[in-house]
């Protein structure tokens, strides 16, 4: 069960950090959750609009 966490883990941390390279998502410590919120959806919304090509490579 360990190793099926840990593997699980793994892809969850790669995602994580390539949506962060890509949208140049900066981590830091939020004082509330809204404004996690806020910059996680404007993370994401930065990642649907970029260009097809920059996805690819």
């Amino acid at each position: 069960m360990d190793n099926i966490l840990l593997h699980k883990r793994a892809i969850v941390e790669t995602i994580i950090d390539q949506l962060k390279n890509i949208s140049q998502i900066e981590h830091s410590r939020h004082r509330s959750p809204i404004n996690f919120l806020v910059n996680l959806l404007c993370g994401l919304i930065a990642y649907c609009r970029q260009p097809k090509n920059l996805l690819s490579a």
